[in-house]
């Protein structure tokens, strides 16, 4: 207890700073190895699978195993070596497995994925089994949500069992098994049988919504009820033509589409604020008012239903339509949104990393990588530019320099032919020096015009020499300018990069605890990738920032050599004009 109080009195930055690495922690917290055989189950929510338009949260996922897609002799025979994991192949994910087959070669399993992203392609989970020593880990009240008040798989045929955290145990089920069901076992309802279950969990606010989930398939087209909440309150039933009707109260919603008799069809209903929804095999068929109260009290499942259902679920939250959507789609036995990708994998080195990663950037992390990216090819242009013209400055002032060493005399007259070869000679173009020294010339030729325009000798007097030195001195400082102009722009990437990138990263955080408090549920697949993620944004500031602080200071000392070597020679011009153009100045004097 000591130790707890100690930790609560640390400074608030050291607490961030351990909460923080307590969440970076957490994806390699349930890392497994040791697995001979894994493969990739992907993902495809664009328009070549299932299209979703917005991202699914803690989705429980069917997985279907078969001998075309797995391997029954390389697992376990009860299959308690077989384990889920994130794209990252490395974070356990929660599961259940309702069914596991060695000898017919099938197994059904529910995994709860942390997120699916819309319409991407490179979104996976692993599979892996193969692992003599592995006990089985699935947890089935884990693998459902917090909302989910009820849970009915009928993987039992014996009884009928909640798989949710609730785990209710039926007051009355008179159902039948039906063994071909479309996932599995099923329940078999003959118009007289019905499920009620009773607990202080199935309480459904008007506020929250609800969220009801199954598979039905009727015999006929018939009224019967699918389930009915405190003695009739809010009820989904089959009216006289096999439609889906919604009631509460004397309030209706009736579907525009019946279920086909003798056929499994996914049926969703969302509610909540006055609003419903009905889904059939993915499909919205209707969409209205509907005002119900807080209700609380007996579940009723399947009275005056003849037919089957299946994998019924019921939440205390009104699911996204993505979420309804993802559901239907990924429990067809076909699906489009999810399939094995073609062979086994089993290194666990061969993983994208970088796509999953990626693919868990959330809007306001790719604003800030977008502006990252944008201050990074600003950088990369000015580093080119300045590259180029250094480079262009330097090699010019060796060739002049080596030009004034051997021909100092005759370039500093202005009436030698040597001087005036120098001014066509093209390769002095970017050379700082020659500038320098061709305005150097100019205040000298401007003053000798003058001189003989007076009848006198062309000299230089030591006030035309301090004017000379003026505008030498204005010359080298905008050549400096020049130099340094663009450079301002590698600062704001060095200092405001990381800054970028932490803000990106902060707000990622942020988004990612937000959304674990609303839904409920506090796992490490629901904080690993939001987290992981987040921490691109930093990545991307520090990758703009680092080569920004190299070059900015490549260039400094370049620009510092070029500067120095251009006063040296400024001093160098002025010594040698007045020693040789200076003796009559001093004979006037």
């Amino acid at each position: 207890m000591t130790h707890y109080s100690s930790l609560l009195r640390a400074p608030l930055a050291l607490r961030a700073a351990l909460a923080l690495a307590f969440c970076l922690a957490l994806p390699f917290a349930h890392a497994e190895g040791d697995f001979k055989h894994g493969k990739k189950l992907v993902f495809d929510t664009t328009q070549s699978g299932n299209k979703l338009d917005a991202a699914v949260s803690q989705l429980p996922l069917l997985v279907r195993l078969h001998s075309g897609n797995f391997t029954f002799s390389e697992a376990k025979p009860d299959g308690s070596d077989l384990r889920f994991f994130a794209g990252d192949g490395k974070t356990a994910l929660k599961y259940s497995i309702e069914k596991f087959d060695a000898v017919n070669e099938i197994a059904l399993a529910w995994v709860q994925v942390p997120k699916i992203n819309p319409d991407i392609k490179t979104e996976s989970i692993w599979v892996r089994w193969g692992h003599e020593g592995a006990a089985s880990t699935q947890d089935s009240k884990a693998t459902f949500d917090a909302s989910h008040l009820l849970v009915l798989n009928f993987d039992t045929p014996e009884a009928v069992k909640d798989s949710s955290a609730n785990a209710l145990a039926p007051k009355e089920a008179t159902t039948k098994p039906l063994e071909n069901g479309p996932i599995g076992g099923a329940a078999s309802f003959d118009g007289s049988s019905r499920i009620v279950l009773q607990g202080p969990a199935l309480q459904l606010k008007a506020i929250d919504g609800f969220t009801l989930s199954t598979w039905v398939n009727p015999v006929a087209a018939e009224k019967g009820g699918l389930l009915s909440v405190s003695n009739g309150a809010l009820s989904v039933a089959l009216d006289a033509a096999g439609k889906l009707q919604l009631s509460a109260g004397k309030a209706q919603l009736l579907s525009s589409l019946a279920l086909k008799p003798g056929v499994w069809q996914h049926v969703a209903i969302t509610a909540a604020a006055g609003k419903a929804q009905i889904y059939l095999d993915g499909v919205q068929v209707a969409d209205g008012g509907l005002a119900w109260p807080d209700l609380a009290g007996d579940v009723v499942v399947g009275e005056g239903f003849r037919g089957g259902l299946d994998a019924l679920t019921l939440s205390n939250t009104a699911r996204p339509v993505d979420y309804v959507l993802a559901l239907a789609y990924t429990q067809m036995a076909d699906s489009a949104m999810v399939g094995f990708d073609d062979g086994e994998v089993a290194a666990e080195g061969e993983i994208n990393y970088f796509a999953i990663l990626l693919g868990a950037v959330t809007i306001d992390g790719w604003v800030v990588i977008g502006i990252l990216g944008v201050m990074a090819l600003v950088s990369i242009w000015v580093m080119i530019e300045k590259t180029l013209t250094l480079m262009r400055a330097e090699e010019a002032n060796a060739a002049f320099l080596e030009l004034f060493k051997n021909q100092s005399l005759a370039l500093l007259n202005p009436a030698d032919a040597q001087y005036q070869a120098a001014q066509r000679n093209q390769a002095f173009k970017y050379s700082s020096i020659y500038n320098l020294y061709a305005v150097g010339m100019h205040e000298v030729e401007q003053r000798f015009k003058a001189q003989k325009a007076a009848g006198r000798e062309p000299h230089i007097t030591a006030a035309a020499l301090e004017s000379i030195r003026a505008a030498l001195d204005a010359s080298i400082v905008r050549a400096s300018q020049k130099f340094n102009s663009g450079i301002v722009l590698l600062t704001i990437s060095i200092s405001g990069g990381p800054f970028l990138g932490l803000l990106g990263t902060v707000v990622g955080v942020m988004i990612t605890f937000a959304a674990i408090a609303a839904a409920g549920d506090v796992n490490v697949n629901a904080i690993a990738p939001g987290i992981a993620a987040a921490l691109v944004a930093t990545v991307a500031g520090l990758a703009v920032a680092i080569p920004a602080l190299f070059a900015y200071n490549w260039f400094a000392i370049k620009i510092k050599n070029i500067a120095a070597d251009t006063t040296v020679f400024a001093d160098e011009f002025l010594t040698k004009s007045a020693e040789l153009h200076g003796q009559q100045a001093l004979l006037d004097a």
